[in-house]
């Protein structure tokens, strides 16, 4: 009998993650054949989200917890269900009923059907609930990131998914700190296939990403998979080093030939300003990039649990 492990991410859901249950157990009961764990991950939530996580553990068998000390970001929550994990099939799923539970049922039998697969991915191309600043600004952070970065990352990718155990595995050896797990998903390889839906709306709650939440996320995921920053920031020096010089070049010309009148303290005014925005602009990229590399090198666990019911 295959096993299905669930990982629910949770920060402050307390409304659904009883709703989220009770949706997938209904795609349970049709999987006759396979036995399903649900881990919730508690991601330091201030509302009653762990109490009703032990609640429900207490009624239904298949379902675990783990409880952090503190806040550590979904992707702490993501990769510590993957460790946890028993199953032979992991799926990764939103508390909120964004992620259908009935395509479960979907994935599981196309990865079954096809043996070449290693992950059936969900992605949308509809964000009918986007703002147009945030739908702007979404578009232009997949045609940014598929231009610098080498690793595929596909518009409208969704962290729903449901993966084989070689994969995960793989996943889970990728041991940094500051994590994107869209881009992991795509630097490990494996066969994927890619599944449309239209996501449907929220059941009860309000999400806890808002846009400058979305954007430092965004910024997480160009650092953490390409240096074309660098690269570009190094250029713009080179550029304006042969601008200057193409100046100089010139002012020397036009003294010879015109003399050397005082004017134009404005416009070269305004030029200072502007070569150090371009300068504080390349310093910040590199910082930036240094201060991922800090976190790195101190080891830190990416997660910490305080309290976890992980019964066989």
């Amino acid at each position: 009998m295959d096993k299905i492990s669930i990982i629910v991410p949770c920060y402050n859901e307390e409304e659904m993650i009883p709703i989220f249950y009770k949706e997938f157990s209904k795609t349970a009961k049709k999987l006759k054949k396979v036995e399903f764990e649900v881990i919730y991950v508690n991601d330091g939530s201030s509302d009653n989200s762990l109490r009703e996580m032990k609640k429900l553990s207490k009624e239904e068998r298949c379902v675990k917890y783990i409880s952090f000390s503190r806040n550590f970001g979904k992707e702490a929550a993501m990769l510590a269900g993957l460790e946890h994990a028993s199953g032979d099939y992991i799926a990764i799923m939103d508390v909120d009923l964004q992620d259908p539970p009935e395509m479960i049922e979907v994935m599981y039998n196309e990865l079954k059907s096809n043996e070449e697969l290693d992950c059936i991915a969900l992605k949308t191309n509809s964000h009918d609930d986007y703002g147009f600043v945030r739908k702007f600004f979404t578009n232009l952070f997949y045609k940014i990131i598929s231009k610098m970065s080498k690793t595929e990352m596909v518009p409208g990718a969704r962290d729903f998914r449901l993966m084989k155990r070689q994969m995960v595995n793989a996943i889970i050896s990728m041991g940094e700190y500051n994590r994107y797990s869209k881009g992991l998903f795509s630097f490990v390889g494996f066969n994927t296939k890619w599944l449309t839906y239209k996501i449907p709306e929220r059941k009860a709650g309000k999400t806890t990403w808002n846009f400058f939440k979305l954007c430092a996320y965004a910024i997480d995921g160009i650092l953490a998979f390409t240096t074309t920053p660098l690269t570009i920031s190094a250029f713009i020096g080179v550029i304006f080093c042969l601008l200057s010089v193409i100046a100089i070049i010139v002012i020397i010309v036009k003294t010879l030939m015109f003399g050397d009148p005082v004017d134009g303290w404005p416009s070269l005014v305004c030029i200072m300003f502007f070569l150090s925005g371009v300068q504080l602009f390349c310093t910040g990229i590199i910082g930036a990039y240094l201060s991922k590399t800090y976190t790195e090198v101190k080891k830190r666990p990416i997660y910490i649990i305080r309290e976890q019911d992980l019964k066989q």
